[in-house]
């Protein structure tokens, strides 16, 4: 199994050593710029709080681990979309239905799928649920464009060399694959997009993606 660690500000990822990229402006932006959504957004996050908490049982909000920079695992936030039996629900989906399993192995997402409840549905098709991520950015785990964050399994089976530029920066709420296609973009497709971020970021950049997220957002295409 390949191993994430940190020593001493450089990575390691399957063997290879690799130096994380600071960038102090993009930094103090994010801290700006979720600390604005926070203070703006309150009344919003306030309402979908108690339509998560009224329309099933099951807390307020979810975690589930993905990887920021340099590889160290980190919880990210979402407001709860799926019923609190899902895991169980998804497990019996794999072990009967052989299409599902093959599209959950693909993409790690099914287009229909039975874990969610309504209010998770539409949350999901704006990416609302996804708000309370805001707080994974003023911690420093995610920056508010980056690399789409991803879980160790995912890692490790399609990133290949490319591990290492991918989680040289801190993962992202939005990017440029979020605004072109999101989980209608073939997953190699989306590793490219990651990696022509990393290679070309600037605050420019951030700001045009930030732009085109919300009618991304909007339109809801690709979005389940």
């Amino acid at each position: 199994m390949k191993k994430f660690f940190c020593r001493n500000l450089s990575y390691e990822y399957d063997g290879t050593l690799f130096a994380i990229r600071h960038k102090p402006l993009k930094r103090i932006f994010d801290i700006v710029f979720s600390l604005l959504v926070f203070l703006f957004l309150f009344p919003v996050f306030l309402v979908i709080a108690l339509l998560v908490k009224y329309s099933s049982r099951g807390p307020i909000f979810y975690s589930h681990e993905r990887l920021a920079r340099g590889g160290i695992p980190f919880p990210c936030y979402k407001f709860r979309t799926m019923y609190s039996d899902g895991g169980k629900r998804l497990e019996e989906l794999l072990n009967t239905s052989p299409d599902i399993k093959k599209e959950w192995e693909e993409t790690y997402k099914l287009k229909n799928d039975p874990r969610i409840t309504p209010i998770g549905r539409f949350l999901r098709k704006s990416s609302l649920d996804e708000l309370p991520q805001f707080w994974n950015v003023l911690k420093g785990d995610l920056s508010v464009v980056g690399p789409r964050p991803v879980v160790q399994q995912e890692m490790q089976k399609h990133f290949g060399e490319k591990a290492t530029v991918i989680l040289s920066v801190r993962p992202g709420l939005t990017g440029i694959w979020q605004v072109s296609g999101r989980n209608d973009t073939a997953y190699t497709k989306r590793i490219q997009l990651d990696e022509i971020y990393v290679d070309t970021q600037s605050l420019l950049l951030d700001i045009k993606l930030i732009a085109k997220t919300i009618p991304a957002m909007l339109s809801s295409r690709g979005a389940y």
